[in-house]
């Protein structure tokens, strides 16, 4: 028996192609690999890494093939081609080389790449959705809008939102999170880069604003398939964060840049620029190699039990091409289901209600100037950021220290419940504070609900991998109806009442509650097949 004794930077997997009856090593990063032939073809190898520690590896011949190869670890396998790498590189034989270091971001794990960009198409995403909301007051002024005109051309977005909730989840599952996530991505930089040459036909601008929902609808299921497919469980808390906390880096950058290209490019600028960012983001998105692991998802995670091998090898065949091979009644029988329906809505409720009319209440209700309201609306998307970071990290921690996952996203979802509503009753309640104290606690409140990030948005990656991206389409739809509903209605109310307290505040602090006491009550994370005869 040989031994083989290399120094590498990586860790190794065996691969073995049937059909050519060769062997083949890999690396954790896709661009390393050693690889081995058959005899009958050629026996020659290429490591391409650095070397940095020992490692040995065993082989053994037998009827002419090296086989045996052992190594300590697995990280992760990539399947390779006949003729060379996953890349098609073909490789020399009998020689030991290394690649250059350029560009920077080669050497950086697969999931890592593929989770930043995914960060990346959430900042473009918010800052498409919140350019609007700037960009309607010089529009409705060329355009002579009412206000009933220009609250139907923003709530146009949420009927895309809401209608592609569940046909995203559903293609997820399907082709992948990641060819949804491209086309929802290029879908609504292209309806948002054509908002200025529709914006003098209604139905045209309307239909516009619908694309661009449709396609931001689609993106966080696509984006949800993503993690749980290639996030380890004791990652995934962070990588969620990182996802969709890029929405907050959005809303902030967006506020940050809409008023000076407004003020120095006109109200057409916002578009075609924001529109031209994601257009960008999706060709460069192109040239990320996705990692083609054949591991399942108890590979990657020991904690998991459910095995989900066949979400990665099945072929579209078997996967079947139809909503019927969806576990629906299954879903709908699950109370842990149930429960991140309603919390869902209850979140949402708040965040888009606030989203919608805190610049207002700022300024009438506190008696800021529009400037000092524009600047103030950004604080809470802001804060939201590092409490992100924080929660995530404690969530992981916990789950890696040991504490069962179903208490952690408990934990999590309720402080993201109780922080606001605290918070909101007390500014509901006169008690004579100054408005920076009361700008200061609603901030401060609805910073920690980014810890629902940790809690509620992981909890269907726990319950099924598998069918994460079809589990948040629908929650995801009905977490839609409080944009066209609640933001509508907290306008009837204001009308009627005229209190804040009444109009804006009491209803989410009521869904906090309720959505707390039913979270508490019925949410799990323990994983679920959904298979019919369960």
């Amino acid at each position: 028996m040989a031994k083989l004794t290399l120094r590498a930077e990586n860790l190794f997997f065996l691969s073995h192609d049937t059909s050519s009856q060769s062997w083949g090593f890999h690396s954790s990063l896709g661009h390393r690999h050693l690889r081995l032939f058959s005899p009958k073809r050629r026996l020659g190898f290429r490591v391409l890494c650095g070397i940095k520690y020992k490692q040995n590896l065993e082989s053994k011949r037998v009827d002419g093939v090296l086989t045996e190869l052992n190594v300590d670890e697995v990280d992760r396998a990539v399947p390779i081609s006949d003729s060379g790498d996953e890349f098609g590189a073909e490789t020399g034989s009998g020689e030991v080389g290394s690649l250059s270091n350029w560009p920077p971001w080669k050497n950086i794990p697969q999931r890592y790449k593929i989770i930043g960009t995914t960060s990346l198409a959430f900042v473009i995403c918010n800052m498409d959705k919140v350019n609007l909301s700037i960009a309607i007051i010089p529009m409705s002024h060329q355009f002579h809008w009412s206000s009933s005109v220009a609250g139907l051309v923003q709530s146009s977005f949420f009927w895309g939102y809401a209608v592609s909730q569940l046909p995203g989840g559903w293609l997820a599952k399907i082709f992948g999170g990641r060819k949804v996530l491209e086309i929802g991505v290029l879908t609504w930089s292209l309806a948002t880069a054509l908002v200025p040459a529709l914006a003098g036909f209604m139905p045209g601008l309307i239909f516009s604003r619908i694309l661009v929902g449709i396609g931001e609808g689609v993106s966080p299921s696509a984006a949800t398939d993503l993690i749980a497919r290639s996030i380890p469980l004791e990652e995934r808390s962070r990588a969620v964060a990182f996802v969709f906390g890029g929405l907050s880096v959005g809303s902030v950058t967006g506020l940050l840049l809409a008023p000076p290209l407004i003020q120095n490019l006109g109200w057409e600028s916002v578009f075609y620029i924001f529109g031209l960012l994601g257009i960008g983001w999706n060709l460069g998105f192109q040239f990320l190699k996705e990692g083609r692991s054949s591991v399942a998802a108890e590979s990657i995670s020991r904690s998991e039990s459910i095995v989900v091998k066949k979400t990665w090898t099945a072929s579209l065949k078997e996967l079947g091409g139809s909503v019927k091979d969806v576990p629906w009644e299954a879903f709908f029988k699950s109370q842990a289901v149930w429960a991140m329906i309603y919390a869902h809505f209850c979140g949402s409720w708040g965040h888009y209600t606030c989203l919608s009319w805190l610049p207002t209440y700022f300024s009438e209700e506190l008696d800021l100037n529009l400037t000092e309201a524009a600047w103030v609306s950004i604080l809470p998307p802001l804060a939201s950021i590092f409490v992100t970071s924080i929660a995530s990290q404690l969530a992981d921690n916990l789950i890696a220290n040991g504490v069962q996952t179903t208490t952690v996203r408990k934990f999590c979802q309720a402080i993201a419940f109780l922080s606001p509503a605290v918070c909101m009753t007390l500014s509901s309640v006169d008690l004579g504070l100054p408005p920076w104290e009361v700008v200061g606690i609603l901030t401060g409140g609805l910073a920690l609900s980014s810890f629902a990030l940790s809690g509620l948005y992981c909890t269907h990656q726990d319950m099924s991998p598998e069918y994460a991206s079809i589990l948040l389409g629908i929650t995801n739809t009905v977490g839609a109806v409080p944009g066209i509903v609640g933001v509508a209605l907290t306008g009837y109310l204001l009308d009627t009442t005229h209190s804040w307290s009444l109009s804006l505040f009491a209803p989410s602090i009521f869904f906090y509650l309720t959505g707390t006491v039913v979270w508490l009550t019925f949410a799990s994370s323990e994983p679920q097949s959904f298979s019919k005869g369960d």
